[in-house]
C-alpha cells in the first residue's frame, strides 16, 4: 500500500488491499489482476475510448425467492430484445469448480430430509399400532356404551391430532435452535448478516408431520373403530381383519409424495421413494424366509439348559410371525436409512476432497511459443515440475455438419457468445488426465476425429458424427466428432472444449498452454520463467484454489453438522419405534415367570429375541443401503460408487444394539414386577 499507480492518463496511490471479491468468478480471465476505483474518476483516466473494451455488471442480492424471480425475469428479457453478449451470472454459473459442488451439496441436504421423513414414517407407524393395542379393550367399552364408530374415530382422532401438533411444534422449535449451530458451522463463509428464517419452513414441517400422521396413524384407527363389543367378555377376539389395504396405499401415495416435496428434485425423489418402497417389500419377503430358515437351522442344534433360552426365543418369534416380520421390516427400514445416510456422506466427502487436491495446480503458463517450449520444459523439470505442455490453436466455428452457424443462429445466449469468440483448440493422441469419454470413443491416428466436451456439445446441439468446420487464421479446419467428454473442472488443469487429430492441426499457427502445481517455498520459480522468456504470462490461482478450499471446508462442516443432528434424531425415533414391540416381550416374560423361569432365564430369552430381530434386520437395511447407495451415485450424485464391506457387520451390529436399546427398559421393569402384575397389565 501507498504506491502509485498508473491508470490511463491519470496516478492513483493504492489505499487498500482486496482480498476477496464477491463477483470475482473462476473463469480464466478472472485470473488477471484487478483495480477497484471511484466511478467520478474514471472519465478522467481516458481509458474509456474508441476501440475500449467495456464491460458492466449489475451486482442483485436478496432473498432466494426474489433472486430466482429476479433471474428468471433478466433471463426472458435478454431472450426477448435479443440483447447480445448479456447474460445472467450466480454462484454456480459464475464458478464451473463449484456447481457441482453446490449441486450435490443440495441434493445431500434434500436427502437428509427425505431420510428423516422416512425414519418419522416408521416411528409414527409402530407408534399408532402400539397405541391400538393398548386401547383395543377401552374401546370394546365404548362400544358396549353405545358410542358409533364416528365418535369414536373423532375422540382417537382429535388425540392423535393434538399429539401431532404438540410433537411437529416441538419439532419446529428444535430445528429453528438447531439452524444456529448450521450457521456456527459455516463459520466466516457468511460475510453478512442474514435475516430471520421465515415462516415457511416451520409451516412445511408441520404440514409434513401431519401428512405423515394422517397417511400412517389412519388406519390403525380405522382398525380401531372395528373392534366388537364382545372383546369385552372374550379376551382372543383380536382386532377385525380391516380391508385397511386402501387406508395403507392411501397413506402410502402420501408419503411417497411428500418425499418428491421434500427432495425437491423428481430424480433423487424416485430413486429414494421407490428404493425404500421395494426394500420394504422385499425385506418382507427375506425375513419371513431367514426367519424360518434359522429356527429350522438351529432348533436341532440347541440343546441344553444353556441353550434353553435360544429355543424359547426362536419359539416366540415363530409363534408371533406376523409381528416379527413387522417389526424386523420396520428396523430394517430405519436403520437403512441411517446406514444411507452415512454411506452417502462418507462417499460426498471424500469426492469433495479428492475435487481439488492439495497438489492441484496453482500455477497455468501461456503463450509459450514453439520455439521455447523445449527449454521451458527443461527449465521446470529442473525444478521437479514434469507436467504436459499442450498445444492451443485458435479458431472459430463456422460449420456443423453442413450448416453455417453465426451469434444470431441460436436463441440461448451462451451458445451466442461461444460462436461469436474464438475457440481454444489443442489436439492430442492420448485422452488427457481428468477427461472421460461417456459417448462414442477415443481414436487416434489415421481415422481420430474431434472430442467435444458433453456441456458445449449440448448447448451447441453438436451430436456424434457431425463434421465441425473451424476458421483458423483463414484457412477451414474441419473434423467428424468421434467422441464426447467429460471433464473434471474442479482438477484446475488444462481443459479443452474441442479437441482435433493432429492431421488436421498440421502447419497452423500454435502457442502452448501448461499448469503445474508449485509449493510455497519454491513461488520464485515464477519470476525466473519470466526473466528468461518474457513474452509468457504466469497465471497465479492461488487465491481461487484457497477460496474453493474455504467453501468446500464450510460445506463440509455444514454436511458434518446435519449428519450428526439427523443421526442422533433417527437413534431416537428409531428408540422410540421399537418401543412398540415391549408389550407383547412383557406379556411372554410374564408368563415364563409364572411357569417357574428363573430371572435368568427370562433374560436370555429375552436377548436372544434382540439379537436375532436386530441382526436380522440390520443384515437387510446393509444390504438394501447398498443397493440404493449404488442407485444414488450413478443417478443422482454422479460420483463412482465404491463398496464398503463394511458396511455389512456394521449393520448387523447396528440393529442389535437398536433392538436392545428399545427392549431393554421393558426387560427391567418386568423382572422386578410379580408375574401376576405383568401379566394383568399386558
Amino acid at each position: 500500500m501507498g504506491d502509485t499507480l498508473q491508470l490511463g492518463s491519470r496516478s492513483f496511490r493504492i489505499e487498500r488491499i482486496i482480498t476477496q471479491e464477491l463477483d470475482r468468478g473462476t473463469g480464466f480471465m478472472n485470473f488477471a489482476p484487478r483495480v477497484l476505483m471511484p466511478l467520478s474518476d474514471l472519465d478522467s483516466t481516458g481509458l474509456i475510448g474508441w476501440g475500449s473494451r467495456v464491460t458492466y455488471r449489475l451486482l442483485v442480492a436478496g432473498p432466494d425467492a426474489a433472486g430466482a424471480a429476479f433471474q428468471k425475469w433478466a433471463q426472458d428479457e435478454i431472450g426477448r430484445r435479443k440483447l447480445r453478449n448479456t447474460r445472467v451470472e450466480s454462484l454456480e454459473s459464475g464458478q464451473p469448480q463449484m456447481r457441482a459442488t453446490l449441486d450435490r451439496a443440495e441434493r445431500f441436504l434434500s436427502l437428509v430430509a427425505v431420510l428423516s421423513s422416512m425414519i418419522a414414517a416408521v416411528a409414527i407407524a409402530m407408534s399408532a399400532r402400539r397405541y391400538m393395542q393398548r386401547h383395543t379393550d377401552a374401546c370394546a367399552v365404548y362400544k358396549c356404551l353405545g358410542l358409533s364408530r364416528g365418535q369414536i374415530l373423532r375422540a382417537f382422532g382429535l388425540e392423535f391430532l393434538l399429539v401431532g401438533a404438540a410433537g411437529a411444534l416441538a419439532g419446529v422449535l428444535l430445528g429453528y435452535l438447531a439452524h444456529y449451530g448450521l450457521l456456527l458451522s459455516l463459520g466466516g463463509l457468511l460475510r453478512v448478516s442474514l435475516p430471520q428464517p421465515s415462516l415457511l419452513p416451520a409451516l412445511v414441517g408441520v404440514l409434513a408431520g401431519l401428512v405423515l400422521l394422517a397417511g400412517f396413524a389412519l388406519p390403525p384407527l380405522l382398525a380401531l373403530t372395528r373392534v366388537a363389543p364382545l372383546r369385552v367378555l372374550r379376551r382372543d377376539i383380536g382386532l377385525p381383519p380391516v380391508s385397511a389395504w386402501v387406508a395403507y396405499a392411501l397413506g402410502l401415495g402420501a408419503f411417497v409424495a411428500l418425499l418428491l416435496v421434500a427432495a425437491r428434485d423428481l430424480r433423487l425423489g424416485l430413486t429414494t421413494a421407490g428404493g425404500f418402497v421395494a426394500a420394504g417389500v422385499v425385506f418382507a419377503v427375506l425375513a419371513l424366509g431367514l426367519l424360518t430358515l434359522l429356527s429350522r437351522l438351529l432348533r436341532g442344534r440347541l440343546r441344553g439348559r444353556a441353550a434353553m433360552g435360544w429355543r424359547f426365543a426362536l419359539a416366540v418369534l415363530e409363534r408371533r410371525r406376523a409381528v416379527t416380520v413387522l417389526q424386523t421390516v420396520a428396523l430394517a427400514v430405519g436403520l437403512m436409512a441411517l446406514l444411507l445416510l452415512g454411506m452417502t456422506r462418507n462417499d460426498l466427502v471424500d469426492s469433495w476432497r479428492q475435487a481439488t487436491p492439495a497438489d492441484a495446480p496453482n500455477r497455468f503458463i501461456i503463450n509459450i511459443q514453439p520455439d521455447q517450449r523445449e527449454p521451458l520444459r527443461q527449465m521446470l523439470a529442473g525444478a521437479g515440475i514434469n507436467d504436459l505442455l499442450y498445444p492451443m490453436v485458435r479458431g472459430r466455428l463456422t460449420h456443423i455438419g453442413e450448416r453455417a452457424i453465426r451469434g444470431d443462429s441460436f436463441e440461448d445466449g451462451r451458445a451466442r457468445n461461444l460462436v461469436e469468440r474464438e475457440f481454444n483448440l489443442s489436439y492430442t493422441d492420448a485422452l488427457p488426465e481428468g477427461n472421460r469419454v461417456i459417448a462414442g470413443r477415443w481414436s487416434n491416428g489415421p481415422d481420430a476425429g474431434a472430442s467435444v466436451e458433453e456441456g458445449i456439445a449440448k448447448t451447441l446441439g453438436i451430436r456424434l458424427g457431425d463434421t465441425l468446420r473451424f476458421d483458423v487464421a483463414g484457412q477451414a479446419v474441419q473434423a467428424r466428432v468421434t467422441s464426447l467428454r467429460k471433464l473434471d473442472w474442479g482438477s484446475m488443469r488444462v481443459n479443452f472444449f474441442v479437441i482435433l487429430p493432429p492431421q488436421a492441426m498440421q502447419g497452423l499457427p500454435e502457442t502452448y498452454i501448461t499448469s503445474f502445481h508449485l509449493p510455497p517455498a519454491s513461488t520464485a520459480l515464477g519470476n525466473r520463467l519470466i526473466a528468461a522468456f518474457p513474452n509468457i504470462t504466469v497465471v497465479n490461482t492461488d487465491l481461487i484454489l484457497r477460496q474453493i478450499q474455504d467453501i468446500l471446508d464450510q460445506v463440509i462442516a455444514a454436511v458434518e453438522f446435519l449428519f450428526v443432528f439427523t443421526l442422533a434424531a433417527g437413534v431416537t425415533v428409531l428408540y422410540a419405534a421399537l418401543s412398540g414391540a415391549r408389550d407383547e416381550r412383557m406379556r411372554d416374560a410374564g408368563l415364563l415367570k409364572a411357569l417357574g423361569a428363573s430371572a435368568a432365564l427370562v433374560r436370555q430369552t429375552q436377548y436372544a429375541e434382540f439379537l436375532v430381530v436386530g441382526g436380522l434386520a440390520g443384515f437387510l437395511a446393509s444390504l438394501g443401503a447398498i443397493a440404493v447407495g449404488w442407485g444414488l451415485s450413478q443417478f443422482v450424485f454422479d460420483f463412482p460408487y465404491r463398496f464398503n464391506a463394511w458396511i455389512v457387520p456394521v449393520g448387523v451390529v447396528s440393529g442389535m444394539l437398536c433392538a436392545f436399546a428399545g427392549g431393554w427398559l421393558g426387560l427391567r421393569e418386568v423382572l422386578r414386577q410379580p408375574a401376576l402384575a405383568t401379566l394383568r397389565d399386558a
